[in-house]
């Protein structure tokens, strides 16, 4: 052990970022095995590396004692004293007893030690910087596929994107950049596992939040998100600000900020609409991007029945009943669809239902006196 020891540490505390003084007390934990096992000794032991010198000592640790009956783990009193004069009985002394030869066996022995320890140092960093990143999206270059699973090189770590979080139909291929969203991290024996998604709606909000200023610093908020991912996502939006548009805030000039998002999802559609306190309007935009002519609400149901224009009915329910289901989950309201002509189709059934069953609304005069006559008698 020298100086040059301690100034490889000090250059893997700059380059890893491991603490000096974690690795150095790695070492004697090492030298302290090694000692042991090479000398055949139970003593108790302790391993001393300097600081500045790199050199390192083994003490054993003996009790002080009248009457000592162990030389390995008792010394007496005089003796004890020749090491400190303030030692006294049932006092803890250290006697050196580092060996000449040890220096080779020890390093050996000790390599493979030091070496464990700073992989979980590592490995310790890793997930604490991970860790932190729960529910952050972070870029990363796809490495290869195991089992249907495909390997993320997040850099300083792997992750991985499991079948059921891959966006239906998407190509992963070698080295392609892409962006994903952090969903746990797991400590293993095997170090951290990182599990991350392309098709959790927080990835959605992140990138909106990378996208757009207005987002980021909290003047635009995003109320809700609703998403059938590699299709369709539809994001309901709010403005702090009255001067500002949060519609307009989000698609960007020329539609710049959302076409960002849109090609990073490989083309995903997006619908950007605003939010709005009031029920009837916010059902009304979350069916863009088809007209609603009507909105009749339930309150105690929290459901609603919606008009559109004939010409509007497919384009408002949309392809297999997707744009009226990702409305549905956008409001949190049960949404029914009707066109016009299905309206009044429906109230002309019911007064065609409800004819005879009333009794006549204008009764003579004459006849209602004769009632009332008949009443009072």
């Amino acid at each position: 052990m020298s100086s040059d020891l301690i100034h490889a540490l000090e250059q893997l505390e700059k380059e890893k970022g491991i603490d000096k003084e974690v690795i150095i007390e790695a070492i004697e934990a090492a030298l302290i095995s090694a000692y042991k096992r090479n000398f055949g000794t139970s003593q108790n032991v302790r391993v001393s590396v300097d600081r500045q010198t790199g050199e390192f000592k083994v003490y054993a640790l003996k009790r002080v004692t009248s009457n000592p009956q162990n030389e390995f783990l008792e010394i007496s009193i005089e003796n004890a004293k020749k090491i400190d004069p303030e030692l006294d009985e049932n006092d803890m002394a250290e006697v050196e007893v580092t060996p000449k030869k040890f220096g080779r066996i020890a390093a050996q022995t000790a390599k493979q030690v030091v070496v464990q320890r700073l992989r979980e140092a590592e490995r310790g960093i890793i997930f604490d910087e991970f860790s932190n990143k729960e529910d952050e999206i972070v870029t990363g270059i796809v490495q290869r596929t195991e089992k249907k699973n495909v390997i993320i090189d997040l850099g300083k770590t792997e992750a991985i994107l499991a079948p059921s979080e891959q966006i239906p139909g998407e190509e992963y291929n070698f080295n392609d950049r892409i962006k994903v969203y952090i969903i746990e991290v797991k400590k293993t024996t095997k170090g951290p596992q990182i599990l991350v998604s392309r098709t959790h709606p927080g990835l959605i909000k992140r990138l909106f939040e990378l996208e757009v200023p207005e987002i980021h610093e909290g003047v635009v908020e995003i109320k809700s998100i609703s998403r059938e991912p590699g299709s369709r996502t539809k994001i309901a939006v709010y403005s702090k600000d009255e001067n500002v548009d949060p519609v307009g805030a989000c698609v960007g000039q020329k539609g710049t900020r959302v076409q960002a998002i849109v090609d990073e999802l490989r083309g995903e559609k997006i619908d950007i609409i605003k939010w709005s306190s009031d029920p009837k309007e916010y059902i009304s935009s979350s069916l863009s991007p088809a007209k609603v002519v009507h909105v009749e609400i339930n309150e105690e149901e929290k459901s609603a029945k919606v008009t559109v224009p004939d010409f509007q009915l497919s384009l408002a329910i949309g392809k297999e009943g997707q744009n009226a289901r990702l409305a549905a989950k956008l409001t949190g309201w049960k949404i029914d669809i009707k066109s016009e002509s299905q309206l009044r189709a429906t109230i002309e059934q019911q007064l065609l239902n409800y004819d005879g069953s009333f009794q006549p609304l204008f009764i003579e005069d004459e006849q209602q006196n004769e009632n009332d006559e008949d009443n009072l008698e």
